[in-house]
């Protein structure tokens, strides 16, 4: 995969966030219990996030889990979010083709050992994370509350207005 397209990907992934928590923090109160589960959710995105950006920079997992026991708040968490969507953008936009191939060893949260390049690493982010975004939305369609439109394309044609000139 181009190191364009990462960009591209990590880009479509900090829209896709910033959408989300906009969203969440929009939300009646009368839905506290539903707004509970959707920051578990995305709080297990972030903790996964940062583990793999440990992993990607040579350094020790800040979690010895994929979802701390207390739960942040929406604005605390949306905040980490941000953070470190910014430094996967970052990230990608320095590392170049020969090091997405190198391999990355590792130990998961539960002792297994990992080894994937990290071009896998960051494919796991995005997708990953689109996942769950996904559970979220789901949460937020049992209330009749539509999720935002978490397409890439969507984000293509937003962040690109040419792309819809015939």
């Amino acid at each position: 995969m181009s190191t364009t397209t990462l960009k591209s990907l990590f880009g479509y992934k900090a829209w896709a966030d910033a959408e989300l928590f906009a969203l969440l923090a929009k939300l009646p109160e009368q839905h506290a219990e539903q707004l509970h589960s959707c920051i578990r959710t995305l709080n297990h995105i972030y903790v996964v996030d940062r583990l793999f950006r440990a992993r990607l920079a040579g350094e020790p997992g800040p979690f010895e889990a994929t979802n701390t026991k207390a739960t942040p708040s929406l604005e605390q968490l949306r905040t980490d979010v941000a953070a470190t969507d910014a430094w996967y953008q970052a990230y990608v936009a320095g590392v170049s083709s020969k090091q997405l191939s190198s391999v990355v060893e590792f130990t998961f949260t539960d002792g297994d050992a990992g080894r994937m390049s990290r071009e896998e690493v960051l494919l796991h982010v995005i997708t990953h994370g689109a996942y769950h975004r996904g559970n979220v939305g789901q949460v937020l369609k049992s209330l009749s509350i539509a999720p935002p439109r978490d397409l890439y394309t969507k984000f293509l044609h937003k962040s690109e207005p040419s792309r819809r000139s015939v």
